[in-house]
């Protein structure tokens, strides 16, 4: 046999032109996956960095921060931070106002979402793909744009300087992403649980209460911490609808660490991770059916 024909012969693999073999394949997908993970530990230090240095300068004593030889690790560490952040005056009425604001505005937000999501989700009515892309289009608008119309309606409804003022404007601003999130996974639960409750004597209201509410938790858990997030974060329209020291929410009261003798960025870095806390430990409360909401409630409907 010439030697022509004895390489012609030869596998594919060995002329380096056929399918690969498993082991090339194995190779193939661990440097895939050592790849993908140093991207992602690349971006989880960008994005947990400034969360660090938060809570490290916190914890920093006041001439550190200041001084221009920063080190990713203090020299010592000092609770006095913490100390002159819960002295500043309106501290217990910032929290109270947070949490009556954020409460009530999310609690609300969450009732009229899932009611109209279950309206959208499982009715069919004349007008029902318009009301879907108006929540879509009313999320695309800034709320910086619609400020000044939202003071003047406040202002000719008596709602500036109080607390329901902020809580319709939080629980508005929250409402159609909620709505959206909820209705993909009404849509994902199969409507003959519901035709078997009203079979059984329940009726239509009875039995999304009774059947298809207690599925809806990792959506409504899902919804609820965004929502959250969203309220407990805003800044520029408490700061414009509520007018009184005593009334401002915790962002609104970091203000008071900025003086004409400067900022105390210490205690200003100890309320910031003070305020974090809730919505933290909100968040890990709730993260499992957060996370079973997130990729259960993805599905097209």
């Amino acid at each position: 046999m010439s030697a022509s024909t004895s390489q012609a012969l030869r596998p594919d693999t060995e002329r380096g032109t056929g399918p690969a073999t498993p082991q090339v394949l194995r190779q193939d997908r661990k440097k895939n996956r050592l790849v993908y993970n140093i991207v992602g530990l690349a971006v989880f230090v960008l994005m947990a960095f400034p969360v660090y240095w938060l809570i490290i300068s916190a914890l920093r004593p006041n001439h550190e921060i200041r001084s221009y030889d920063q080190t990713l690790w203090p020299s010592s560490l000092t609770l006095d931070n913490f100390q002159r952040a819960i002295d500043q005056p309106n501290f217990g009425t910032a929290i109270q106002s947070s949490l009556i604001v954020c409460g009530v505005a999310v609690i609300g937000g969450m009732l009229l979402a899932t009611i109209a999501a279950f309206a959208i989700g499982r009715f069919r009515f004349r007008g029902r793909k318009f009301f879907m892309i108006v929540l879509l289009v009313v999320q695309l608008l800034p709320p910086t744009a619609m400020l000044i119309p939202i003071y003047i309606q406040l202002n000719d409804l008596g709602g500036l300087n109080e607390y329901w003022g902020v809580i319709v404007i939080y629980l508005v601003s929250t409402l159609p992403f909620a709505t959206w999130m909820i209705r993909g996974f009404i849509v994902n639960i199969p409507p003959e649980l519901e035709e078997s409750a009203m079979v059984d004597g329940c009726s239509r209201m009875g039995a999304f209460w009774r059947v298809t509410f207690p599925l809806l938790a990792p959506g409504l858990a899902a919804a609820a911490i965004f929502s959250l997030i969203t309220a407990w974060n805003e800044y520029l329209l408490a700061y414009v609808v509520l007018q009184d020291n005593d009334k401002y929410t915790l962002n609104v009261w970091l203000m008071n660490f900025t003086t004409s003798r400067g900022i105390d960025y210490g205690a200003l870095m100890a309320a910031s991770t003070l305020i974090a806390i809730p919505v933290v430990a909100f968040f890990l409360l709730v993260q499992k059916y957060m996370a079973t909401g997130l990729t259960s409630g993805a599905v097209k409907g």
